[in-house]
């Protein structure tokens, strides 16, 4: 079917539209063009019910509609719309009629128009999405329209949705051996002979081709298959992203009847668990990462720039992977991951029959789940991006015999719709004891007290314990105590069955059964499928020393909005979860919501075997010796900053990750002694000095000779504004980005991190500003706002393209600093 995006010139209003609102009036409508999300536009308050869970962003009911002319021709044809993704269920009128509806937030679907359109004619879409039932997400959802929107229309005989899937045969470095299946309807009563082109090209060359004839009977729906044979392919792999183009057409005679275009890669996946995962024959381990859907300041809004620069960036951090976190992934972070070079595991669901949530999807679970599952393999199935699918996230279902012969049922049906990829489901211990959990616990704690009997407590750890009812779990979370409750044979005897399910056991915060599993089951391998982020050295040094370990995923890689302050660091004595107004990040990215990697990215890096050169992070002078939260998914509330203006003579602890065997610590020329770091120290050395400013540099040994450094240097306290933009010419599509970034700098270009500016943005032009902010994760504030401060000495403004030609003035005032001003190009 031929495609078209139909994102511009929508109208928008918030509540509803029905004759009862007309007649009182009725919501006042504003144009917007798609992907939208409603959600980030609201007005955070505590008094919303979905509280942290979704950054206190309420959620609503909003109506979309659209006017467009159907031309008479297309009365002999046949009309879909696509939509990619509406949070959260939708109702979709065609001319006043309810032609289509969809559930589940997450999924793209599609609405048949024929019977409601009026050709020759003006004709009304209307969308209602409800996101009005609180709480049903335990992360920020967004609202709306928030992925694209596409029209589908076929002629008489036709490519429907979905219908071209593309599959590697065999592959080796010499020859590879491809098959298109083609699906071909013929909507009309009459028979007609056609013909099926295939082409496939690879950055622009044409390298095969294939004809075949087909005889379409009235109404009916056939399977083309056609196998080509190419010489030398380009294989794909993350270190290697080589993408082919697919054009399928139809012909009737010299008459072009339907057009598909797909890129696909061509790339050989091997498992086993003496070999671990292989593509195209060499062993991978997955370095990877969860991540939620939202794009930071621009809340769930889905356009392709954002989704390529997030992809990028986390490749650029060291990551080879995505665990799209607990829902499937759009369609434009899949297109994202195949250029970048990104492996996707694609996840179904958060739940399943027993609700997280009073209105989540598990409500409606078990009747759509094979639609689900459907409708993820057919939107997956031609990115070589997509490795695994994952059939839920910390399912409480899986305990028990039902549980298990559900996950059974969603791995096979994944299985039976896509033999080339591999199952998985993210398993967590806690969740899948059920009432053993006590039983574990009190063996645990038993097996690790002092053999002289009850360990005396002190009055503030009593005080502490009261504080929440997590922190009294802390223990079970790392170290010993984790270990101990993940090898506990009441454990294995809960995941058993649904583990065997799935061709790789996905284990969440279960780190000490990765090892314990071979033991048990020679066969299997294994992946962590979420794991705390301080623990990358130990969790590393697991992947590499067992190849039926497969790799790793941190949660998280991005920083996301929702779960709010789940890793701030409080210093006020609150404790993280408890839910406070006004978190709104959670705070525990590697890469932060504006797209700056904080300090534990680097050491994670350096884990991965991947930087070279030393690092340096100082825990903030200004917070020094003061009592903070801490949970498990917390490292250190650090910088790579040596910018500490008044605390001159205090003391500061400063950490140096390197790879190396050994580093030394300079401050203003002298040595402050050398240190071990490496594999061997957790590849940090710590250091606890006075504070002078100058410069700091660190620099590593290996044989006593050097092989890199790293250098901070104090800014002086009178700054100015930098700005550094990505994307100074835009497409003039209505969808492209620009992100401008407006930072703290000394004369000399050193960044102030400490300083704080109010900084205030203007958009002028053939564009419009998307989003302002920063990556402060207890911010008063919109995102619609013009001034915000800058945080750690950041502030950054998207700015997306309008439909004209010309220019966008983006300016930055603040106090004290001189204004700047930069202009960025848009083009058709």
């Amino acid at each position: 079917m031929i495609r078209k995006k139909i994102n511009r010139d929508w109208q928008f209003a918030k509540g509803s539209t029905s004759m009862m609102s007309a007649f009182m009036g009725g919501p006042k409508f504003e144009a917007v063009n798609l992907p939208h999300d409603a959600m980030v536009h609201e007005e955070r308050t505590p008094d919303t019910a979905n509280g942290t869970q979704t950054g206190y962003w309420p959620g609503g009911l909003y109506t979309y509609v659209k006017k467009m002319d159907i031309p008479m021709e297309w009365k002999d044809k046949t009309v879909l719309i696509e939509f990619e993704g509406v949070y959260a269920t939708a109702m979709v009128y065609i001319n006043g009629e309810l032609a289509g509806s969809n559930l589940y937030g997450y999924s793209n679907f599609y609405v048949a128009l024929d019977k409601y359109l009026k050709y020759g004619e003006e004709n009304e879409i209307r969308v209602v999405a409800d996101n009005g039932a609180e709480k049903n997400s335990r992360w920020y959802s967004g609202s709306g329209i928030y992925r694209n929107v596409n029209l589908l229309v076929g002629s008489r005989i036709h490519i429907p949705a979905d219908g071209v899937r593309i599959t590697t045969l065999d592959v080796s470095k010499d020859s590879a051996v491809v098959e298109v299946c083609t699906a071909v309807k013929n909507i009309t009563r009459g028979k007609e002979k056609i013909t099926v082109e295939v082409t496939l090209s690879c950055e622009g060359t044409l390298v095969g081709t294939d004809k075949v004839g087909v005889t379409m009977f009235m109404e009916a729906e056939e399977l083309v298959y056609q196998k080509i044979a190419l010489k030398a392919p380009k294989l794909w792999s993350p270190d290697t992203p080589n993408l082919y183009d697919c054009t399928v057409k139809l012909y009737a005679g010299k008459e072009l009847l339907d057009e598909v275009r797909e890129h696909f890669g061509i790339r050989k996946l091997e498992l086993d668990a003496e070999h671990g995962l292989r593509i195209n024959g060499e062993q991978v381990k997955l370095r990877g990462t969860c991540i939620h859907h939202d794009n930071g300041i621009i809340g769930a809004t889905t356009l392709k720039k954002a989704e390529e620069r997030r992809c990028r960036q986390m490749k650029e951090a060291g990551f080879n992977s995505i665990r799209s976190a607990h829902h499937p992934m759009g369609k434009a972070m899949l297109d994202a991951c195949d250029r970048v070079g990104m492996l996707v595991m694609d996840e179904l669901s958060d739940m399943w029959t027993n609700h997280k949530n009073a209105n989540d999807f598990a409500m409606h679970f078990l009747e759509q789940v094979d639609t689900e599952v459907e409708r993820i393999v057919k939107k997956d199935y031609n990115h070589p991006s997509v490795i695994l699918y994952s059939a839920g996230n910390e399912i409480p279902d899986l305990g028990t015999a039902r549980g298990a012969q559900i996950n059974r049922m969603i791995c096979n049906q994944f299985h039976a719709l896509d033999p080339s990829r591999y199952t998985t489901n993210a398993v967590n211990g806690m969740l899948t004891l059920g009432s053993k959990m006590g039983t574990v616990i009190q063996d645990v704690m038993s097996s690790l007290k002092p053999s002289g009997g009850q360990e005396e407590k002190k009055e503030t750890d009593r005080e502490e314990e009261g504080a929440s009812a997590l922190n009294s779990m802390m223990a079970l979370m790392i170290g010993p105590a984790a270990d101990a409750f993940a090898c506990h044979p009441l454990m294995t005897e809960s995941i058993e069955e649904a583990c065997q399910a799935m061709d790789i056991t996905g284990l969440n915060y279960l780190t000490g059964r990765h090892v314990l599993e071979k033991e048990l089951h020679p066969n299997k391998t294994v992946v962590g499928t979420e794991t705390y982020p301080a623990d990358i050295v130990r969790l590393w040094d697991i992947v590499k020393n067992n190849d039926h370990v497969l790799g790793d995923y941190t949660w998280t890689g991005y920083d996301y909005l929702g779960e709010a302050g789940c890793g701030i660091f409080y210093y006020d004595g609150t404790q993280n979860f408890n839910g406070v107004y006004p978190d709104r990040i959670a705070y525990i990215g590697d890469i932060d919501i504006i797209g700056y990697r904080r300090p534990i990215s680097y050491l994670r890096e350096i884990v991965f075997g991947l930087r070279k050169e030393p690092y340096i992070a100082v825990e903030r002078v200004d917070r020094y010796g003061m009592k903070h939260s801490q949970t498990a998914w917390m490292l250190k509330d650090n910088l790579a900053s040596w910018t500490w203006p008044g605390y001159e003579g205090k003391p500061a602890n400063v950490d140096i990750y390197s790879k190396d065997e050994e580093v030394e610590l300079f401050l203003n020329g002298k040595s402050l002694g050398r240190k071990s770091a490496g594999e061997a120290c957790g590849f940090t050395a710590s250091y606890e000095i006075t504070y002078e400013p100058g410069e700091l540099l660190a620099v590593g040994y290996a044989d006593g000779k050097e092989t890199g450094r790293f250098v901070l240097k104090t800014a002086d306290e009178k700054v100015e504004l930098q700005i550094v933009c990505e994307g100074e010419t835009l497409k003039a599509d209505g969808e492209d980005l620009a992100f401008v970034t407006a930072k703290l700098v000394d004369k000399d270009g050193i960044e102030n991190l400490f300083a704080e500016k109010k900084v205030t943005v203007s958009v002028e032009g053939t564009g419009t500003l998307q989003g302002f902010g920063n990556a402060d994760p207890r911010a008063i504030g919109s995102y619609d706002d013009n001034t915000w401060k800058t945080y750690n000495g950041y502030v950054m403004a998207v700015v997306r393209a309008g439909t004209e030609d010309g220019e966008i003035k983006v300016k930055f005032e603040a106090d004290g600093c001189q204004g700047q001003e930069m202009v960025i190009h848009v083009k058709a």
